[in-house]
């Protein structure tokens, strides 16, 4: 049965309330003060708290309902304060508060009765939908925990790679693989889909099914120009609900040591290479935009040779972009490279998060965080 929570030291009210909304169907539970109603409330977690703006002891009405409105398991509680205020500022006064209805005082039975009605209807739909956000938050969960499971582990042997990936709240698009194409050609690519939810997920793991499969036809994968051609006449966004996705393509030769590389509106991997006590910092991008945004886009390659003593990161615009708002030197591409580079060969992707990380307030991220370090030593 519905719970209702009466907080008012006049007996006589107290009877009324009582007698009336119990006459109802409703069981009521009854305090005589402001910080006992607190308590009560906590304990029973009321569908619905009638209050009196003015009660004994330091805890009146508003006090009482900004505590159950800052207490995340009465968020669903309907609050309604009587008051024998009736004016414009007074009740200004008690919505700001936090109450969602006022009742003057005296109180009419029927205005009461229905006003309970309302209260209850809308703690019923609030209700529902604080169990729909935690089911679609579930739902998001078991989403990312399934990309998770498709990503790659890290790498050891002639070409360590070491991955992190950090799901946003909402459930990004990143997706990350490396493997080798043959004994001496190793690919690696981090793509980016727009937007966040099951969407972008679905979408990303479809890209990375197609590339892992090379199910791509007449495509020569050693070619990252022709990786990202094809993927932008098999992803355009007309056919997926809108959304396009940025890339970087790279297939490196162990043997001679070169890194051909194509990217599609995606941040520029970074190449560290430490020289003696010499750190040099290359940013590897090439022109093009979005997979997916225009079909007619064309996409060119480069080629860079990879000197000894080097580490290659590829990374999503989720790690620059963590700051929270209004932060006072907020984390750009620029001093995120600078990050990236400022311990060289000794810099670990363990001090990066960290270093990300200090700037939030929050243990979630508003976007995925994707991070990978290759070491081409």
């Amino acid at each position: 049965m519905t719970h209702i929570l009466v907080i008012d030291d006049d007996r006589m009210t107290q009877r009324l309330l009582q007698r009336l909304l119990q006459g109802q169907g409703y069981i009521v539970t009854i305090a005589q003060n402001g910080s006992d109603g607190l308590a009560l409330a906590e304990q029973i977690d009321p569908a619905l708290i009638v209050c009196d703006w003015v009660l004994p002891g330091s805890t009146n009405g508003l006090d009482v309902c900004r505590g159950v409105k800052n207490n995340p398991d009465l968020a669903t509680t309907f609050f309604l304060l009587l008051t024998a205020r009736d004016s414009s500022a007074d009740r200004v006064k008690g919505l700001d508060a936090g109450a969602d209805d006022l009742l003057t005082k005296p109180v009419d039975i029927n205005e009461l009765k229905a006003r309970v009605r309302a209260g209850l209807r809308f703690h019923q739909l609030t209700r529902d939908l604080k169990t729909q956000k935690q089911l679609l938050e579930a739902e998001l969960t078991e989403a990312a925990d399934y990309v998770r499971s498709l990503l790659p582990t890290n790498l050891e042997g002639k070409v360590p790679i070491e991955a992190c990936f950090i799901p946003s709240r909402q459930l990004g698009g990143d997706c990350f693989d490396y493997y080798w194409l043959d004994p001496d050609y190793l690919v690696i690519y981090l793509l980016d889909v727009s937007g966040h939810g099951l969407g972008s997920a679905l979408l990303s793991t479809s890209v990375l099914n197609v590339l892992r499969s090379q199910s791509l036809p007449n495509v020569n994968f050693y070619r990252p120009e022709k990786v990202l051609q094809a993927l932008n006449e098999t992803f355009q966004m007309d056919d997926q609900h809108d959304k396009y996705f940025t890339i970087w393509y790279g297939v490196y030769n162990y043997a001679t040591r070169q890194l051909s590389y194509a990217s599609a509106g995606h941040p520029p991997a970074v190449l560290v290479t430490q020289s003696g006590g010499e750190i040099k910092i290359d940013c590897l991008k090439t022109p093009g935009m979005p997979v997916g945004m225009l079909p007619d886009s064309r996409f060119i390659w480069q080629r860079t040779q990879v000197p000894p003593e080097s580490d290659l990161y590829i990374f999503s615009d989720g790690i620059y972009e963590v700051q929270d708002p209004g932060e006072v030197a907020p984390l750009d591409l620029y001093s995120f490279v600078s990050l990236l580079g400022e311990k060289g060969t000794e810099q670990t992707i363990d001090n990066v998060l960290t270093r990300v990380k200090a700037l939030r307030s929050e243990d979630t991220f508003p976007d995925d965080l994707s991070l990978l370090k290759i070491g081409l030593g």
